[in-house]
């Protein structure tokens, strides 16, 4: 009875993103809810859409 199951790896998470405007380096989620802004300059990193996020800045790496 050592029956492995397959767990699926979650399709969102978080990412770091890079500000084009400013090069601020934040975390982000990959589906917000919200419009996300640079906390630092103030522009648009991600805004909110059907089932992923709409991700504007660079994105940096994924974080695990």
């Amino acid at each position: 009875m050592d029956e492995k199951k397959h767990i699926p790896k979650p399709s969102k998470g978080f990412v770091k993103v890079k500000c084009e405007g400013c090069g601020n380096e934040q975390n982000i989620f990959t589906a917000p809810a919200s419009t996300v802004k640079c906390l630092v300059c103030g522009n648009v990193l991600a805004e909110s859409s059907s089932s992923m996020g709409d991700i504007k800045a660079k994105s940096v790496k994924e974080l695990k």
